[in-house]
């Protein structure tokens, strides 16, 4: 299908806006983050380059999670320069409604926003993941690693001049279940005991490990029913070290999910970001039509541009601060994972149709 004139007319202005509008937003963010990494790295001698490095590898996936106001600006920006320029009244003269403007707009924002998605997110995420590589050598916590695999979950563990590498088969809410800890000299890495438990709760740092089995010297073995077990870890930590998601892919997420399914930990948080990225095009169509029933007032009104483009920021803000609200109150699992993404998402899309049919008879 061969696109119109006017069409191809809005839809470049409107990449070509789209695409200035990214840049300034992607030379704030480097600005703004190389200043942190900078002072990330006040105590450590690097080189330059690694704040450099690291806000580069960083930047993508930041501006990712702004792109949605990204949108909202550059429809703000086409419209006032459609208003200065008279060409609104020109569409007009050639039978180019409000209501088809708006849909050229929305349409156009839902296409990017699919691409996005199968394109950049995948993109930044696998940059994400390379920064959270390079940064955690240079963090205290690289004592503390944990990771899932097939297996069960790992975790690298140093306290109290010991080094505890520990692995447990499941877990199931505050427990884990079926625990080896092989705990090592620090300094040496001899081998001090063997830990064996059935059941550990791991709620505070202090474990307590039920049907234990030590093993010292290769030999002895030792049963306890109880005993605590300190370590730098609780359920807490545990559920946190896995909650930084933006550093997988669409494809490692579903991998995830699936280990984390055979350990019997909850996918809650997966499934949440799942519908989030489900969503984001459409998020991104709202708030570009939003941005477009506002500036559409312009013409009904003496107030100056910059209010309009104030009240659009605002808006989007408040936009934000609804889908995050959400977002936590399905997270703790007061509301269903789906109802948390979506309501608020239609409840949007509903009143901006509303604006549509309004904004179309003036």
């Amino acid at each position: 299908m061969f696109l119109k004139v006017y069409q191809k007319l809005i839809i470049g202005n409107f990449l070509k806006l789209f695409i200035n509008t990214t840049l300034i937003f992607l030379f704030l963010i480097v600005i703004l983050n190389i200043f942190e990494e900078i002072n990330f790295f006040k105590d450590t001698k690097v080189s330059i380059l690694y704040p450099i490095i690291l806000t580069l590898l960083n930047a993508p996936s930041v501006l990712y999670e702004i792109f949605p106001f990204i949108f909202l600006i550059t429809t703000q920006f086409l419209f006032i320069k459609l208003i200065e320029n008279d060409e609104l009244i020109l569409f007009k003269s050639y039978g180019l409604n409000n209501l088809k403007l708006l849909t050229i707009l929305t349409s156009v924002s839902f296409i990017m926003g699919i691409c996005l998605i199968a394109l950049f997110y995948n993109f930044s995420s696998k940059l994400k993941f390379i920064y959270f590589d390079i940064k955690n050598d240079f963090t205290e916590d690289n004592k503390y690693l944990a990771v899932i695999t097939e297996n069960g979950i790992w975790m690298k563990d140093e306290i109290e001049n010991r080094i505890n590498i520990i692995d447990a088969k499941e877990i199931d809410k505050n427990i884990l279940i079926d625990i080896n800890i092989n705990q090592f000299e620090k300094d040496t890495f001899n081998l001090v005991k063997t830990i064996y438990a059935r059941k550990a709760d791991v709620r505070n740092k202090k474990w307590v490990l039920k049907d234990i089995s030590v093993r010292k010297n290769n030999f002895d073995i030792e049963k306890y029913e109880e005993l605590t077990f300190n370590s730098n870890f609780d359920i807490k930590k545990i559920n946190g070290l896995f909650e930084n998601l933006s550093s997988l892919t669409y494809w490692e997420l579903k991998d995830l999910e699936k280990e984390l399914k055979k350990l019997g930990y909850s996918t809650l948080e997966i499934k949440l970001h799942n519908q989030k990225i489900y969503s984001y095009p459409f998020f991104l169509a709202i708030m570009t039509l939003f941005s477009g029933i506002i500036m559409l007032n312009i013409k009904t009104s003496n107030r100056p541009k910059f209010v309009y483009v104030l009240i659009g920021i605002l808006v989007s803000v408040l936009t934000y601060y609804v889908n995050y609200l959400s977002g936590v109150l399905g997270q703790n699992a007061k509301i269903p994972i789906y109802t948390s993404v979506w309501t608020p998402i239609i409840f949007f899309m509903f009143i901006s149709i509303i604006g549509m049919i309004r904004i179309n008879e003036k």
